[in-house]
């Protein structure tokens, strides 16, 4: 077949692609010509092109500050956290999920995990107040006075802030992975557990033999790709979610809630592009790094 005939042949995905390129290119090409805001003393008179240069100067801001360890650090470990929770409690629903005969039960609970994840953080955030709420939270008023405990004043108290943003992480947002690694458990040949079950294998010999060596391509795939962003960190998770407590910044402060106040204070945008450039070129260089590792180990399961 000719390459002309192959082109008419794949005309009509050609033509349904189309659309989805163009959104690409406007949404997130075109506005790439403002990193240039990052090089300059941006100000509203003179525009993005006319404001004067500054070199690096808006880089140097967010690492000159004397916080800058600490959101570099609770960016980098929530995140870790959030890849390593999010994968184990994934994997382990997709297989008790896909282990489930009863189809409406299984649509049900797929739909029951995934609901967290569309809800808005904003409202998230409203709920966890309803638990946390000093004066008329759950927690304080029915569940702390059963064992003879104190109310606490959540918002006040840095301690127990990594495990709430952790596990309101893990709830809204497990469902997505658990979907994906449910539609790579699907695509595994029925066969392979009939043959186990034929020599007598167990359940956890099928899950522990078949299944996750199966999955380990989806695992790889979302585990780069979530690597890429470990430089990034949700603003409504650690924004919204502690109510932009100050007394807790010490383990809600990250990156991106950092630029957000520093420009709510300052108004720097210029400072605002040039994090945002740091965070995708560290991101760049962590999915090459880690395709690269990967395909060094088993070259099938890297992304390219």
């Amino acid at each position: 077949m000719g390459r002309v005939q192959k082109w008419v042949q794949f005309l009509p995905l050609y033509l349904m692609m189309l659309p989805g390129l163009a959104y690409l290119f406007i949404n997130n090409y075109i506005p790439m010509a403002g990193i240039v805001v990052a090089f300059k003393k941006y100000n509203v008179n003179d525009g993005i092109f006319r404001s004067p240069w500054n070199g690096f100067e808006n880089f140097e801001y967010l690492f000159s500050t004397s916080d800058a360890a600490i959101i570099i650090r609770n960016t980098l470990l929530y995140n870790v956290a959030f890849i390593i929770i999010n994968m184990v409690i994934g994997v382990t629903l997709a297989i008790f999920i896909t282990d489930v005969t009863n189809k409406g039960l299984q649509k049900l609970y797929q739909s029951s995990i995934l609901l967290p994840y569309l809800i808005s953080i904003v409202v998230v955030s409203y709920i966890v107040f309803a638990l946390l709420s000093h004066e008329n939270g759950m927690l304080n008023n029915s569940l702390l006075p059963l064992f003879g405990k104190e109310p606490v004043q959540w918002y006040l108290e840095e301690g127990p802030w990594p495990v709430i943003l952790i596990v309101t992480n893990c709830w809204k947002g497990v469902g997505y992975g658990t979907l994906i690694y449910i539609a790579g458990i699907a695509g595994i040949d029925k066969a392979f557990y009939e043959a186990a079950e034929l020599d007598g294998a167990s359940k956890w010999q099928q899950i522990t033999r078949i299944t996750l060596p199966c999955l380990i391509p989806s695992i790889v795939t979302l585990l780069i790709l979530h690597i890429g962003k470990i430089f990034y960190s949700d603003f409504g998770l650690f924004y919204q979610v502690p109510q932009n407590s100050g007394a807790i910044y010490n383990v809600t402060n990250t990156i991106d809630t950092y630029v957000y106040r520093a420009l709510m204070a300052a108004g720097g945008i210029g400072r605002s592009a040039a994090a945002g450039i740091i965070q995708s070129v560290v991101g760049f260089v962590l999915v090459m790094v880690s395709n690269l590792v990967v395909r060094r180990i088993s070259s099938e399961n890297a992304i390219f």
